[in-house]
């Protein structure tokens, strides 16, 4: 699958943490070639018709959707505060 990465998820990574960007970024590659990679843990946000959740860590998340063959990577953060408005 093909990722865009719009400009408020590259803002959200410049504010991680260094260790948790290394991790991030391994998980991005898993999320463009294997989205059932067990490490991602991907499921759908209760309560939302199209978006998803992956593992970055225990404690960091990101969300996306998906439209056709592209993943659009929209939120990445700790857990509470992405799935506030994700």
């Amino acid at each position: 699958m093909r990722l865009r990465i719009p400009e408020p998820f590259k803002e959200d990574y410049k504010a991680l943490p260094r260790e948790i960007k290394r991790l991030a970024d391994k998980q991005i590659g898993f999320l463009a070639t294997n989205l059932k990679h067990p490490s991602l843990q991907v499921h759908k946000i209760k309560g939302t018709k199209d978006k998803w959740e992956a593992y970055v860590s225990v404690k960091y998340r990101m969300t996306f959707q998906i439209e056709d063959d592209t993943i659009i990577l929209r939120k990445i953060g700790v857990h509470n505060k992405v799935l506030e408005n994700p």
